[in-house]
């Protein structure tokens, strides 16, 4: 029965990577949105185009990052962030506070994500071709982004 549980327990993990993976593929797609948006539009009057693009691709990252962390907070860590609310409660800190705390440690995960990618992307293509040394590099940082999200940012679970 023990091994049943356990394989039970790895097997709701893997369903939320898949949730996360899902998360982030529509954060992609915010972001590819809103950077155009941005770019074509919102940003239009700025004359020069590379300061555009500085203007435009931060929008775009702040925009999909809210997005994947509140996808993320209302579906792939739904039952986490309830009980985080039930413990915080007893420390007499408004939902407001564990909100701004989990998006604050959402962020960081993500950065440092980005930059484990960066970093590997650039270190693999010494010996690998640069498009399959990303993709490797992605696989990399989603793991470990995924990881800190589930045991730092979402961490608290319910009693048992």
């Amino acid at each position: 029965m023990q091994d049943f549980v356990v394989s039970a327990i790895e097997w709701l993990k893997g369903f939320r990577y898949i949730k996360f993976g899902l998360v982030g593929a529509s954060g992609t797609v915010v972001n590819m949105a809103m950077l155009y948006l941005a770019q074509e539009f919102l940003f239009a009057p700025i004359a020069d185009p590379r300061q555009r693009l500085y203007a435009s691709l931060a929008l775009a990252i702040f925009v999909a990052t809210v997005n994947n962390f509140t996808w993320n907070r209302l579906w792939t860590w739904a039952d986490r962030v309830k009980a985080a609310h039930a413990h915080h409660l007893h420390l007499e800190t408004t939902p407001w506070q564990v909100l701004a705390g989990q998006f604050g440690r959402y962020t960081l995960a993500s950065w440092l994500g980005i930059a484990l990618q960066y970093g590997l992307t650039l270190w693999l293509s010494h010996s690998l071709h640069y498009l399959l040394a990303n993709v490797l590099a992605i696989v990399v940082a989603s793991v470990s982004n995924f990881l800190a999200n589930d045991r730092w940012t979402f961490g608290h679970r319910a009693p048992k």
